[in-house]
């Protein structure tokens, strides 16, 4: 509360960059656990394969540099995954109005645009052999994505629980 007995909400864009940076740190945490037990991948080698995606095979030769592009990159699509259903929001207050039942599916739309459409069209090789188990948690954890999407956006409109 102010001086003045009203409350001061923290502007929209605060909440679409922290629920950026909670989406893209929460992936991050998942995908580096997830690849290090798989297949012994360093934290700094999936961050080179996220720049990948622009830089092609060049992004392996580029150090900490290059990790710290791909962590950019990261960061900069998982705000834009919040942006856009916040967008959306705007105009279609349901989907603020009911997180779950409409960020699931934006969740599903979410995993079908990066894994059929962004990543093919980067310039990231992908593996020859699909690993039937990053397929499935890819899958779950994009469902997550969509209901976090839609709940810093309800904070951005001012809505709580």
């Amino acid at each position: 509360m102010s001086t003045s007995g009203t409350m001061h909400s923290r502007p929209a864009a605060f909440y679409v960059v922290a629920g950026g940076f909670t989406l893209a740190t929460l992936d991050l945490i998942y995908a580096c656990s997830f690849w290090a037990w798989l297949r012994h991948v360093s934290p700094m080698r999936l961050l080179q394969y996220i720049a990948s995606g622009a830089l092609g095979e060049a992004a392996f030769d580029g150090g900490i540099g290059t990790a710290l592009l791909g962590a950019g990159f990261h960061y900069f699509i998982a705000t834009i995954m919040v942006l856009a259903y916040y967008l959306a929001s705007r105009r279609y207050r349901a989907l603020v109005q009911y997180p779950v039942r409409y960020g699931l599916p934006y969740g599903l739309l979410l995993w079908g645009v990066m894994t059929y459409v962004v990543v093919p069209l980067s310039q990231a090789q992908t593996s020859a052999k699909p690993v039937m188990l990053a397929f499935v948690t890819n899958f779950l954890m994009h469902l997550l994505f969509g209901v976090i999407c839609a709940g810093f956006s309800r904070r951005a409109h001012g809505l709580r629980r």
